[in-house]
């Protein structure tokens, strides 16, 4: 007896958690949709009390209104779902889509692509900022210091649907997952949701209110992109990759996710390599 409790453990139990949180007749919540739903307002109201602390900005000039704020959320909220899916269709299941487009409409059944997401919601700020004179970098900035508390809830959620796991393993906390075959894996999703979203909010924080780098244009942006990048990186060593496309390249370990997100961290060493302090506040258009 004593032997067994020795013995190493082979894998923790799978929890689950039903993945509709609530459902009445035909209409169905997901904790997927939550995780998007809570992740934007968050990002949103968490803007809107960056951009309302003078302390944080050059001269204590404010660079945008609330009601700035309250308008954009839509824009971003189209831009995330739009490009999102865009992009997933593009990078990760062209051949799919082509043979039945209208699955492309069938975003309940999944499918995101994040990248995608960011390229969406890039050209929406970048659209909203000279509508309303904003400075572009500035409205990235504020919206990028928020958005990792919703990228951690969405990998929560992915875990709770059992989806996008790890590679197979026997590490003490490997799950078994219902659909994951009978291979013990990495749970690459929580690992994403510390990363992705514990750990890059807690780096923007510090940016933001102890360095104070909103006063630096781009810095927090740049921050945001190259912390990601880095971190999904990391990430698809431990993930699997998507069946329909598998490793990259002839090798075993290059994935998509991994080309996509290289661009994402040059991007972002540029940003804040090249950013400069703003000496004196512009003037907000009106």
């Amino acid at each position: 007896m004593n032997e067994y409790f020795l013995l190493p453990l082979a894998s923790l139990p799978f929890p689950n958690i039903n993945p509709i949180l609530v459902q009445i007749g035909p209409l169905a919540v997901h904790w997927y949709g939550i995780g998007y739903i809570v992740g934007i307002l968050f990002a949103w109201w968490y803007a809107k009390r960056l951009a309302a602390n003078p302390k944080l900005w050059p001269d204590g000039v404010l660079p945008m209104k609330p009601e700035d704020l309250d308008d954009f959320i839509v824009w971003a909220a189209i831009g995330v779902v739009l490009g999102g899916r865009t992009g997933y269709v593009l990078f990760y299941d062209l051949a799919r889509y082509i043979a039945h487009p209208l699955d492309i409409f069938a975003v309940w059944q999944g499918g995101m692509s994040f990248h995608g997401g960011l390229l969406g919601v890039i050209l929406a700020m970048t659209l909203f900022s000279i509508k309303r004179g904003i400075r572009t970098w500035s409205l990235f900035d504020v919206v990028a210091a928020g958005v990792p508390v919703g990228l951690g809830l969405v990998r929560v959620a992915n875990f709770i649907n059992s989806e996008l796991w790890g590679r197979p393993t026997d590490v003490p906390w490997a799950i078994e997952f219902p659909n994951g075959g009978p291979f013990t894996r990495h749970p690459s999703q929580l690992y994403e949701a510390l990363l992705e979203g514990l750990v890059l909010f807690v780096v923007l924080r510090i940016l933001t209110h102890s360095r104070f780098k909103l006063k630096t244009p781009r810095f927090v942006g740049g921050a945001f992109i190259c912390g990601y990048g880095l971190s999904r990186i990391f990430v698809e060593f431990f993930r699997e990759p998507d069946q329909q496309l598998g490793y990259l390249l002839g090798t075993n370990w290059l994935t998509m996710g991994m080309i996509l997100s290289t661009p994402m961290v040059l991007a972002g060493i540029w940003a804040m390599a090249t950013a400069k302090p703003v000496t004196q506040a512009q003037p907000q258009a009106t």
